[in-house]
């Protein structure tokens, strides 16, 4: 009985080092004042959108888990919401996850979006942005975003979102970078 206790504790612990492992995203996250990455999706219109494209303008940039999921509308609503504001500021906002146009346009469709939201089906823009969660089974990308100046240079990263007051707090730091200097 001792020996089954051991081994269970073993495997509950294996598995939680991977999962933590699994979990661990944003260390290598382009930060402030580097070069925002460059990349090529689909929006849920079936359109390739290139960030090189974007230049003149603030880029919005989140990495979302899952469409129709409580915590990733809820953030798509408030940026939805706040869309005039950004408009006003000359800033754009991109929403990218893992799954595919089709879905991104029902998603698009049931919950009133007009702003694009990006397929990212091979992974590449979530890894090159450090924001892909593996979970063996499923890959995702982490709740994780990045505000890209006009010339294309990230000016702030957003590695621990809370999807409830996230669009409030870009706006209030976007506020601040586009305040003259002085």
């Amino acid at each position: 009985m001792k020996m089954i206790a051991i081994s269970v504790a073993v495997i509950v612990l294996l598995i939680g080092v991977v999962v933590i492992s699994a979990m661990r995203t944003g260390e290598k996250a382009p930060s402030a004042g580097t070069p925002a990455p460059g990349f090529t999706l689909n929006s849920q219109d079936g359109k390739p959108l290139r960030l090189h494209d974007l230049r003149g303008k603030w880029v919005v940039l989140y990495f979302y888990p899952k469409d129709f999921t409580s915590g990733c509308t809820k953030e798509a609503h408030n940026f939805q919401r706040d869309l005039p504001q950004y408009e006003q500021k000359n800033a754009l906002i991109l929403g990218v996850s893992v799954q595919d146009e089709a879905t991104h346009q029902k998603f698009c469709a049931k919950e009133g979006l007009s702003f694009r939201l990006l397929a990212d089906t091979k992974y590449e823009v979530s890894s090159s942005y450090d924001s892909l969660v593996n979970l063996g089974v499923a890959k995702l990308s982490a709740r994780h975003t990045f505000l890209i100046d006009p010339a294309g240079v990230v000016r702030k990263s957003y590695l621990n979102v809370n999807a409830e007051k996230h669009s409030a707090e870009v706006l209030a730091d976007l506020a601040q970078l586009q305040q003259p200097p002085g």
